[in-house]
C-alpha cells in the first residue's frame, strides 16, 4: 500500500488509459483522510477538471448544501473522491477499462482513510463497488457490511439535477446515511 504523497505521485502519472491525454487536472479527492464517511463518484466533470477538486460544480454544490443541512463538512467528517480521477471527454460515464485502471488507486485511498461507511453516489459507482448486478433505483438506501464497511448508494447529485422528482428519495437517503454515521460514531466514542 502506498502512503498518500506516492499514491497521489503514482496518479498524476498516470497512463494506464486515455483519460490522462485530455485532462486539465488529475482530481485526487478532498476531504478529512481520516474520516469515517467517504463519499465515491464515477470521475470529474468540467468543473472538477478545471479545478482539480472533486464534486465542486452544479451537482457538488448540491450534494455539499444538503450534507451541510446535516451537520456533515467536507474538512471536517467526510472524505469525497471518484472511481476515476480523470474526467472522460464530454462527461460521458467512463468505460469499464478505465474504471479497472483507477480502482487499484480507490482502494489503496479507502485503506489509508479506513472508513466505517463508504456512499456509492450513482450507478457507476454502485456498479464497481458493489457489484454490476445492483440497480442504484432498486437498491439505493440499502444498506451491506462487507471486510468491515458499511455500504450503501444513492443517486448522484447530477441525477437530482436532471429529475427532481428523485430529490425525496435522495433526502431520505442522506438522512439515513447521517443516522449510520452516528450510530457508528457513538460506538467509536464508546470505544475509545
Amino acid at each position: 500500500m502506498l502512503k498518500w504523497r506516492e499514491l497521489y505521485e503514482q496518479c498524476i502519472n498516470c497512463n494506464k488509459c486515455g483519460l490522462g491525454d485530455s485532462r486539465i487536472n488529475m482530481v485526487f479527492g478532498d476531504g478529512n483522510p481520516k474520516a469515517d464517511l467517504v463519499f465515491i463518484g464515477e470521475a470529474p466533470g468540467a468543473d472538477e477538471d478545471r479545478i482539480g477538486l472533486p464534486f465542486v460544480g452544479k451537482a457538488g454544490k448540491l450534494l455539499t448544501k444538503a450534507l451541510e443541512s446535516l451537520d456533515l463538512y467536507r474538512k471536517k467528517d467526510y472524505y469525497i473522491c471518484n472511481i476515476c480521477k480523470c474526467r472522460p471527454k464530454n462527461n460521458r460515464t467512463p468505460y469499464e477499462d478505465e474504471e479497472k485502471a483507477c480502482l487499484p488507486y480507490l482502494r489503496n485511498q479507502v485503506a489509508l482513510i479506513k472508513p466505517k461507511i463508504i456512499v456509492c453516489l450513482g450507478a457507476t459507482a454502485m456498479g464497481c463497488i458493489l457489484g454490476k448486478d445492483w440497480r442504484i433505483t432498486r437498491d439505493r438506501g440499502k444498506w451491506v457490511e462487507r471486510k468491515g464497511f458499511y455500504i450503501t448508494a444513492t443517486f448522484h447529485p447530477s441525477a437530482i439535477l436532471r429529475d427532481e422528482n428523485k430529490k425525496p428519495l435522495f433526502w431520505q437517503d442522506l438522512k439515513n446515511i447521517r443516522r449510520k454515521y452516528e450510530e457508528i460514531f457513538e460506538i467509536k466514542n464508546i470505544d475509545t
